[in-house]
């Protein structure tokens, strides 16, 4: 038996936000997830796709619904280790979007490109 210390092993983790902002738990309950994850020194994607590009949208107004906003903590994820951030372009054109409208830099892909990237993983949580 060796008493070299074992490496840790690293996941590739995608978290997949397909729900509006507000209005439901789910986003902020997957950023928190994103951030623990990170944390751990694990390999974390984050993608935006359906209503989920909302989350990462510029101008936020959830006081209206007595929602907090979160969408700032977005950009903080840059410091937890968190660069891979990818947007599906079919849900943003979707919605009347372009990248100019993300709060945050994110990679723009396709949905094609965006499922060989689910492929590539080795975790995939979807809220």
């Amino acid at each position: 038996m060796s008493d070299e210390p074992e490496a840790a092993v690293v996941k590739r983790f995608l978290y997949v936000n397909r729900k509006a902002p507000h209005g439901t738990v789910y986003a902020l309950e997957v950023l928190e997830m994103v951030l623990i994850a990170a944390m751990f020194d694990q390999d974390v994607h984050v993608a935006f796709i359906d209503d989920g590009v909302y989350q990462v949208k510029k101008g936020q107004t959830p006081g209206a619904l007595e929602m907090k906003d979160f969408s700032k903590t977005y950009r903080a994820l840059e410091g937890y280790g968190v660069e891979k951030l990818f947007v599906e372009q079919e849900s943003l054109t979707e919605r009347g979007l372009t990248q100019d409208d993300l709060l945050v830099p994110a990679e723009v892909i396709s949905r094609a490109q965006m499922a060989t990237l689910m492929n590539s993983m080795d975790v995939v949580l979807s809220a």
